[in-house]
């Protein structure tokens, strides 16, 4: 587990601490603000809870059976049932990281005061984080409507004792035998603890945040290959100049030109064709449009950050307790805003990887790659050099615009028709999840490639940035 703790709050999280969290095992703790919003709004629930009328989903049923009150000595048994009911998961384990990103996302909602759950409830969940307790989440339901359900009842499960988890070394334990050695009670839970636990975006929220922090590596290295087969392919950097990207002023192609720039200063291979000998005009769109086409998937990363940022900010519960006491329903579990981006999200990162792909298929041709061998072989003929390298970029490109098909344009009715219109969110970032996978391949090949295509061109040397991303390249992998 790491060092780092991490202060939870009722003020928004930030993207490193959650990543912080999810991958590197930082500690969390609540702050002392957290604790007095949690307990001040415990007590409203446990007021209403005492009233004869009936209040949803503190004496009530849940979804289509919110009409049924429910008499003081059955709910603590409800709040058992709808966690127990809504464990019904399937298919293979989520990722670790995925599922403690979503546990510390729900923390924080719980931080809020916002959703009526007992003190002791907020801290046994930050105590499951640092005793690196992961619960076992499927990955088939969530609808990402009245949040993810399947996923969170998963948690609210180990939480109660109950359920499959992995410990801290990843080794399958049942909860109750996990959490008495970690020294954690486990909760009992009061009047609306159970919708609280469950009612959330938080599996949604939390792929985002890390396919987000992902990307954003991605992109710069999708300008850093690009700018390696430029160079390679004896392009022209003149394209790039900041006075022609100036007359298209979208910031991500702004900047990712920029970087192309950076990356092709002061080589000695793009020396070598500036002269008035060079007979090239135009090089094809897959050199030429990168920072358009980079550019476009930072801005739609920019998009992506917003509605993220948003979503951070947000307590998402049905109902709410709001802080004059008064508890309220309200539709703010509906995943559409996140599943949008995720969708969206998915489109840049299938076409990044297209564009690299065709980036790699001219350095391996002869026809276009003036002067290099065939597929870059040493030997062609006798040696395939990388030709089926590019097979592999083809293979993950085309399962890559498979998963650019957006999730959230369907709707699959839930709940006897009162849960009917769903964003399914869930299932867009587990795609999203895929395609970042699929994208960090595809760049990695083409950087494979054109590393290869820059020390062909010896003695003329690269530039100082590739040519140090060629050397780096070599203490791992030989050429």
């Amino acid at each position: 587990m790491g060092d780092t703790q991490i202060q939870v709050g009722p003020e928004p999280l930030t993207f490193a601490e959650v990543v912080a969290v999810a991958r590197d095992g930082a500690r969390v703790a609540l702050t002392d603000e957290a604790l007095k919003a949690i307990t001040e709004s415990r007590a409203a629930i446990e007021e209403l809870a005492s009233r004869p009328t009936p209040v949803y989903g503190v004496s009530t049923g849940f979804g289509a059976l919110a009409t049924r009150h429910i008499a003081p000595e059955l709910r603590a048994q409800l709040q058992l049932n709808i966690v127990r009911s809504h464990a019904a998961g399937s298919g293979p384990e989520v990722e670790r990281e995925v599922v403690r990103a979503l546990m510390l996302l729900r923390l924080h909602t719980l931080a809020t005061g916002r959703t009526g759950v007992q003190p002791e409830t907020a801290r046994a969940f930050a105590a499951l984080l640092n005793a690196g307790i992961t619960p076992v989440v499927h990955e088939h339901g969530s609808l990402g409507c009245s949040g993810d359900l399947a996923p969170l009842a998963h948690c609210a499960l180990a939480l109660i004792g109950e359920g499959p988890v992995r410990d801290a070394g990843g080794e399958l334990r049942d909860a109750a035998d996990a959490l008495a050695e970690a020294g954690i009670r486990p909760v009992t839970l009061g009047a609306k603890e159970g919708l609280a636990l469950l009612n959330g975006t938080d599996g949604m929220l939390g792929m985002l945040v890390m396919a987000i922090h992902d990307l954003r590596r991605l992109f710069t290295a999708a300008d850093l290959a690009a700018a390696m087969t430029v160079e390679a392919l004896l392009g022209t950097d003149r394209v790039f100049a900041a006075d022609l990207q100036a007359l298209r002023p979208h910031p991500g192609q702004g900047f990712s030109a920029a970087n192309l720039r950076s990356l092709l200063a002061d080589s000695a291979i793009m020396a070598s064709h500036r002269g008035p000998d060079c007979t090239r005009v135009q090089d094809a769109y897959s050199l030429r449009c990168a920072p358009q086409v980079h550019g476009a998937a930072r801005d739609t990363l920019a998009h992506a950050e917003l509605v993220a940022s948003r979503e951070l900010a947000s307590a998402v519960d049905n109902p709410v307790v709001l802080p004059d006491g008064r508890v309220e329903s309200n539709g703010n579990f509906h995943g559409a805003p996140i599943a949008y981006v995720l969708d969206f999200l998915a489109v840049p990162t299938a076409d990044v990887a297209s564009m690299s792909e065709r980036r790699t298929d001219r350095l391996l041709d002869k026809a276009r790659s003036f002067g290099l061998p065939a597929f870059l072989a040493d030997d062609p003929g006798v040696d395939s050099g990388l030709m089926i390298a590019q097979y592999t970029q083809a293979a993950i490109v085309s399962e890559l615009k498979r998963h650019a098909v957006p999730s959230s344009a369907d709707s699959i009715p839930s709940s006897a028709m009162q849960e009917d219109h769903v964003s399914m969110g869930w299932n867009a970032a587990r795609k999203l999840r895929k395609a970042v996978d699929g994208l960090t391949q595809v760049v990695a090949i083409e950087i494979m490639a054109a590393a290869r295509a820059l020390e062909l061109r010896s003695p003329l040397r690269p530039g100082p940035a590739t040519g140090a991303v060629v050397a780096r390249l070599r203490e791992r992998v030989p050429g």
